[in-house]
């Protein structure tokens, strides 16, 4: 059973590689970017951070 959990994670990081850094969190990408459109980047502190946070951890290094 061991064996078989670590296939499973192993597999989830392998996906989570693959996943390329525009397709990554669309939520908050699509937040940020409409908040950074009507309200300037300087006024949408919180939602470029939370965006970082959920690329993340994803897996990508910024």
């Amino acid at each position: 059973m061991g064996n078989d959990q670590a296939k499973v994670e192993s597999k989830s990081e392998e996906e989570k590689k693959k996943l390329k850094p525009c397709c990554a969190c669309p939520e908050t990408k699509k937040a940020r970017d409409t908040c950074i459109i009507e309200k300037g980047e300087e006024n949408c502190g919180d939602l470029i951070e939370a965006h970082k946070v959920c690329m993340r951890s994803m897996g990508f290094n910024i």
